[in-house]
């Protein structure tokens, strides 16, 4: 099955943006070379095979190579959305939202992309069950969405665009 054009982006705020390119930069102008020295250092000292620090520091580049690959391919594909750029009555990207529960708890969400979600900071991201409830809805409406606690009703009482 096919994903249309809107499964396939990677919407990320001008933060998010900022601090994924920041880790990729550190990793490839930092971490990277420091590894190489490191592994050279470990590789002049003989036999490869039984040097720990020559098979560990092997290791660990394969990780930063993967971790730098993918932060590398997510940017490529990431659309930045700046929240302060959007408007209007209706839960889209960059919002922050807040929703009262069936037992009227409020709650603030701001609908972030999936690379910068951190729920135990109020960031969920638009491609998770409350965030998908959420878009599209306005002051009044409710939503729906699945959790580990079953499916729950939330009603919004505010968005803001900040």
């Amino acid at each position: 099955m096919a994903q249309s054009p809107i499964e396939k982006t990677n919407l990320i705020t001008p933060a998010g943006y900022d601090r994924m390119y920041s880790e990729l930069r550190h990793l490839a102008d930092n971490e990277r070379p420091k590894l190489l020295e490191e592994i050279a250092a470990a590789a002049a000292q003989g036999d490869r095979s039984e040097n720990a620090e020559y098979i560990y520091g092997r290791k660990r580049l394969r990780e930063i190579d993967k971790r730098i690959n993918f932060l590398k391919s997510r940017l490529e594909k990431a659309k930045i959305i700046d929240p302060k750029s959007q408007n209007g009555d209706k839960v889209v990207f960059g919002a922050t939202v807040t929703i009262s529960d069936e037992e009227d708890r409020q709650k603030t969400w701001f609908i972030v992309g999936e690379d910068e979600a951190d729920p135990s900071s109020g960031k969920i991201s638009w491609r998770s069950p409350l965030g998908r409830a959420l878009l599209n809805k306005a002051v009044g409406d409710y939503a729906e969405a699945s959790t580990p606690k079953g499916p729950m009703e939330y009603t919004i009482c505010a968005i803001k665009f900040v």
